[in-house]
């Protein structure tokens, strides 16, 4: 008997596509309208393919965490070099959003995204331990402003190095820098909220530098 050599052929691409396909997939032949044979498959692997990428989380994603879990060490870490805790919960929303294992392209890490060298000499071993890098970070921000004794240069100098601030005599020109000094300030003074704040701190409040007897510089908005 003659074979129909189409029907064949379709047959035999039918076969080859069952033999290969993955585990869990279905494939079927259907006839459209014009009598035309075409074979489709609908397993699970062609649905996720199918699936639009917003659809799919990102592996590498990571939740942010509110002030709750984090605020007792802010509060302590704040509070022994004279800083305002909000000014460093600002600083931790900008930096990372509050995600521990957050890394940045040019390789800042944790909560308040410390470079190496700078984890180095703050004798943060693990930056990425919530506790270490706290410590780190908010020493490192009070030393910043110890030195230029300006919230403005001292978030400046955290965000692209004492040095920059100093050959540029200010806030560096930098797009980078400049938002993210405006950003934290926003934060801090209120006029931006906080999307991981517990509760959102009160509009309109100034920030003072007050230096004490010992001669630290405290940041605080109640003089």
């Amino acid at each position: 008997m003659t074979r129909d050599p189409v029907r064949a052929l379709v047959f035999g691409l039918a076969l080859a596509a069952a033999v290969a396909a993955p585990a869990g997939a279905e494939v079927k032949i259907e006839v459209r309208p014009d009598g035309t044979k075409v074979m489709v498959n609908t397993g699970a692997a062609v649905r996720e393919a199918a699936a639009p990428a917003s659809a799919v989380p990102a592996a590498a994603a990571q939740p942010a965490v509110a002030h709750d879990r984090w605020g007792p060490l802010i509060q302590e870490h704040s509070e022994l070099h004279g800083l305002d805790p909000r000014l460093v919960q600002a600083v931790v929303e900008v930096e990372s959003a509050y995600r521990p294992l957050a890394r940045s392209r040019k390789g800042a890490m944790g909560l308040m995204q410390l470079m190496p060298g700078t984890a180095a000499q703050l004798a943060v071993d693990d930056p990425y331990d919530p506790e270490q890098n706290l410590r780190g970070g908010v020493a490192y921000l009070a030393e910043m402003m110890n030195r230029f004794g300006s919230l403005e240069l001292a978030l400046a100098a955290y965000n692209a190095g004492p040095e920059a601030v100093e050959r540029h005599r200010g806030v560096p020109p930098y797009r980078e820098t400049r938002d993210y000094v405006a950003r934290v300030l926003r934060l801090y003074d209120g006029r931006e909220p906080d999307p991981n704040a517990a509760a959102a701190p009160p509009p309109g409040r100034k920030p003072y530098i007050v230096r004490e007897a010992d001669g630290r510089m405290v940041l605080t908005t109640d003089p």
